[in-house]
């Protein structure tokens, strides 16, 4: 069973979760921005992404340049940050068990069937 942090405005989410649903996979959607993860399923992700939170902030949205540039945050304040925020989670993420991929490329989750 795979499950999607997904994005429905963003064309490469989009692209990821048509990628997940012609293979067959069964799936389920969370609209991260609707149903935002809490800091304990955040840790959870990161540590099956093998990567730190400031890894998977979304650097470009407007949030991040207007309160967080420049600035250096410990992993809890990134956390909190992204679930105060969640535009600023990268997207889309699928896990699978105890692995995760950033669908940045899509077809990164093409390593998860």
């Amino acid at each position: 069973m795979l499950k999607i942090y997904h994005n429905p405005s963003c064309q490469k989410s989009r692209q990821t979760l048509q990628m997940i649903e012609e293979s067959g996979e069964m799936l389920t959607i969370v609209e991260y921005l609707k149903d935002t993860p809490s800091e304990d399923q955040l840790r959870e992700i990161l540590k099956k992404l093998g990567m730190k939170a400031e890894e998977i902030v979304r650097k470009s949205e407007a949030i991040y340049k207007e309160q967080f540039k420049g600035k250096t945050l410990s992993e809890d304040e990134w956390i909190a940050a992204m679930v105060e925020y969640p535009k600023l989670i990268e997207r889309p993420i699928v896990v699978k068990d105890d692995k995760a991929v950033l669908g940045r490329p899509p077809e990164n989750v093409k390593s998860l069937f």
